[in-house]
């Protein structure tokens, strides 16, 4: 009888990838893996076994392992290390978790087991599989129950105690007489009782049909509420395993899609800008900051930002890379080192990517080492996206082949780098990675920041620009004057309010701001700082008047710039090692302003009063508010 187990059971595998485009610090120690691991040309993913008339079975999950897979499809390995191509699928179930297919070419004797369609509760079983990807094991228990599935017991799932391990996952569940009962399916998180499918679930199951009906969930980083649904849908088989997993892909990759769609528009005017717990972010003065953040609703209906650096690995040439997440999705800073070319920086993802490994994080395991990766070479895939506030984002896409997975980049050109969203998975789920990211651009907030030098390169790269700075002019005359002008405000200085070198820091926060029913992005804060040690500085501010539903810090905040109260009363004032001025510019002709622009100066050390007032006369003598 064993024999003959061993002769219908196989291990399912996949192709390792022959060709790795990956670079490391120095060359993978493969001596040690383990022999059998380090010779291996295929992964072991699972057990199929044959019930004759080259007809084979395995669990469902094992055969979609390989759908999307980056090094070929999978095949079936008998004992003796011979492997055999899959020839066609000729059944499969989603929800029942198995799938039926023939073999190109059946192994010598073409051995299958029996089928026993009406087993008896607390006899003995044994479950059959490739254990831990080291050949055909057996292991005994009993039958000791039947459990319905859990979406509307439309079947039975067999509870066992054999024990099953990783591999045993589309092999036989076998009688005392040797006769196939169940697959085994999944290993009981809680107990010692595990999970198989009847056999006479897949001996009766439609023929010629692939059937998906399962429940699947959907949810999004910006908010706690989940899409509920079901993918289900058919296709007739039989069909070759190229066709069978581009038609799932094709119906998978859809369903992800509607379902985003739906909760999307179930969110409806609820998700910000619009929807209620918006106006905070909406009336409050943008905060500076060049790390992404994330905008999210939060347990209170709330709209916050979301996402603080956590960690920074500084590169050569004053480059850096700060890094954050929020949920499922790494955020990023990279700023570019001064000695690399703007032109060269936005045109070569390879450099952009290699520059981000410079932190360390991702590595290789072999075996107890963790080894660097330096290089992913050029991705896979590359394209261009366009949020909704006209932002224009490189995608790209790399491939990891030694783990099946892909990494998803989306790149928001900056001018002093890039700010990155990113996402490492597993390569049959990159087309949901990237319909999640593009609904989260819309909800990335990036300020705009770098040196003068570095804006004038970033400025002269017309594609990379948003709207938000489409129409913004900036000119400047290093040692002599700088002026910047949009659609609502012009203001310049000359060098003795603050010197105009290669090295000042300028900076534009964004705002959400709504005109005549729609939401624009346009620029809230705009700030120059001398440099990156010395904080003396110039800050041109918007503020908006609060709508009636924001607490009364709001409002107080308000009064005091309509009344020009400190600290916006053109009187200076120290604040810890710095003296600083402010005022409210006089908007235009207006009863009740809806808006107003503050003037901000600061310095170093303590100045006398009349300096400090020359300084801002010098700042708000050419400064124009335009009339909307």
């Amino acid at each position: 009888m064993v024999s003959k187990i061993d002769a219908a059971t196989f291990e399912v595998v996949i192709p390792r990838a022959v060709d790795d485009p990956l670079t490391y610090e120095k060359p993978l120690p493969l001596d040690l893996l383990p022999y059998q691991e380090r010779t291996d040309k295929f992964f072991s993913v699972g057990t199929a076994f044959s019930i004759g008339h080259n007809r084979y079975v395995t669990a469902g999950h094992v055969f979609l392992a390989a759908v999307g897979d980056l090094t070929g499809p999978p095949a079936l390995r008998d004992a003796g290390g011979h492997v055999y191509a899959i020839d066609k699928i000729v059944k499969f179930s989603l929800q029942q978790d198995f799938v039926v297919f023939s073999l190109k070419e059946q192994p010598n004797g073409d051995a299958a087991l029996d089928t026993n369609a009406k087993p008896s509760l607390n006899s003995v079983v044994y479950a059959v599989g490739n254990a831990l990807g080291t050949g055909v094991v057996i292991r005994d228990g009993l039958y000791t129950s039947d459990t319905p599935e859990d979406e509307n017991g439309r079947w039975k799932w067999m509870r066992f105690s054999a024990a099953a391990s990783p591999g045993n996952s589309g092999g036989p569940l076998l009688d005392q007489d040797g006769k196939v009962i169940g697959v085994v399916l999944m290993k009981s998180p809680n107990e010692n009782l595990n999970y198989a499918l009847p056999i006479g679930e897949v001996l009766n199951a439609t023929s010629s049909l692939a059937v998906m009906d399962k429940r699947e969930s959907y949810q999004l980083d910006i908010i706690e509420e989940n899409q509920n649904g079901t993918f289900k849908a058919q296709f007739p088989l039989p069909a070759t395993y190229d066709e069978f997993s581009a038609t799932y892909l094709k119906l998978l990759n859809a369903k992800s899609e509607d379902m985003l769609k739906a909760l999307l528009q179930q969110q409806g005017d609820e998700l910000f800008p619009r929807g209620a717990g918006s106006n905070h972010i909406l009336h409050d003065t943008p905060q500076l900051s060049l790390f992404p953040e994330m905008i999210v609703r939060n347990r209170s209906g709330q709209w916050v930002y979301s996402g603080r650096e956590l960690n920074r690995v500084p590169l050569s040439g004053n480059g850096y890379v700060a890094s954050g997440y929020v949920g499922h999705t790494f955020l990023m800073h990279l700023r570019r080192p001064d000695t690399v070319k703007a032109v060269t920086f936005y045109n070569d993802p390879k450099q952009m990517m290699d520059l981000i490994l410079k932190t360390g994080y991702w590595t290789r395991e072999v075996g107890p080492e963790k080894i660097k990766i330096t290089s992913l070479g050029n991705p896979a895939s590359s394209a261009t996206y366009t949020d909704n506030w006209q932002r224009h984002w490189k995608t790209f896409v790399w491939s990891l082949s030694y783990i099946n997975g892909q990494m998803v980049v989306f790149a928001l050109p900056t001018p002093d780098g890039y700010a990155i969203m990113m996402r490492l998975n597993p390569s049959v789920i990159t087309h949901d990675s990237i319909i999640d990211l593009k609904a989260l651009a819309d909800f990335l907030n990036v300020d705009y920041g770098g040196t003068l030098a570095q804006w004038k390169d970033f400025l002269a790269e017309k594609s990379l620009l948003p709207d938000v700075l489409k129409d913004a002019r900036i000119d400047v005359d290093y040692g002599k004057h700088f002026s910047y002008e949009s659609s609502n405000i012009a203001f310049g200085y000359p060098v003795a309010l603050q010197s105009v070198d290669p090295d000042n820091l300028f900076a534009v926060g964004v705002g959400y701001y709504e005109s005549h029913g729609k939401f624009a992005l346009q620029a809230g804060v705009v700030q120059l700082r001398l440099n990156t040690t010395d904080p003396d500085r110039i800050s041109i501010t918007r503020h908006i008047a609060p709508s009636v539903d924001l607490d009364d810090n709001f409002k107080e905040a308000w009064g005091k710039l309509v009344h020009k109260q400190h600290p916006y009363d053109g009187v200076p004032y120290n604040d810890g090692d710095e003296m600083d001025i402010a005022t409210v510019i006089d908007p235009p002709a207006s009863d009740t302003p809806k808006e107003l622009y503050t003037a901000f100066y600061a310095t170093q050390g303590t100045h006398k009063p009349e300096e400090m007032k020359a300084k801002l006369a010098l700042l708000t003598q050419q400064f124009k508010v335009k009339s909307p």
